[in-house]
């Protein structure tokens, strides 16, 4: 009974999850290898070669999944995005009060910035940037910010943080902790604490000075 046993017991074919597994594994090996190519080479020097040579997959199979290196590049600020934001409602279920919120916030992004790049961003080329016509701004990224902004209503309804506006708050708070986060990986030695200080500090001294909303 060949065709039976090629039968899953939800009627799917077996082979199908197989296959997604392989595809799942694929584009991860992309994407380690485009990790370390980045960091190796700087965004401006890899290609699409060397990061298909890194990932041990042939070319037709890197197209099979991105059509470029700024996708890949893209896929790479997705995937962050995605693991940071499990970390920051970790937490922020953790902490005791909305000033200990952006204080464990804040120091696990900068840390989360810094292990998540070593090989990558620390390595590349003195003073080059993100790539100028790359869209860092995806889908992820922005459930990062609604997550963000959710998390500080939250905080507003129960008492335990300013009525200010929290769209602009969130907004505010990523803005200074991604440059901050910018600055801290160029500079040697990188200094997580210093730039966790650094930005509570600048985060808290400006909601002191915002207006409040109306009851």
């Amino acid at each position: 009974m060949p065709e039976a046993a090629a039968i899953a017991l939800d009627g799917e074919p077996v082979n199908a999850g197989k296959r997604e597994q392989t595809k799942a594994a694929n584009r991860q090996a992309i994407l380690d290898a485009a990790r370390t190519v980045f960091g190796e080479m700087g965004y401006e020097a890899a290609s699409v070669r060397d990061i298909v040579r890194g990932s041990g997959l042939s070319v037709g199979a890197f197209y099979n999944y991105y059509r470029s290196k700024e996708e890949v590049y893209q896929a790479l600020f997705d995937d962050g995005a995605r693991r940071f934001k499990l970390i920051l409602r970790a937490e922020y279920e953790k902490a005791h009060d909305f000033d200990g919120f952006l204080s464990t916030a804040l120091f696990a992004f900068f840390s989360f910035q810094v292990s998540e790049h070593e090989a990558w961003m620390t390595l590349r080329p003195s003073g080059e940037r993100n790539h100028p016509h790359i869209r860092v701004e995806t889908p992820e990224t922005e459930a990062v910010f609604e997550e963000v902004k959710a998390l500080i209503i939250d905080r507003i309804e129960h008492g335990g943080a300013p009525k200010v506006d929290a769209d602009y708050l969130a907004a505010a708070c990523i803005g200074i902790a991604r440059e901050l986060g910018d600055r801290m990986i160029a500079r040697r030695p990188i200094d997580v604490e210093a730039t966790t200080r650094f930005a509570l500090k600048m985060i808290k001294g400006g909601i002191d000075a915002l207006p409040r909303l109306n009851e």
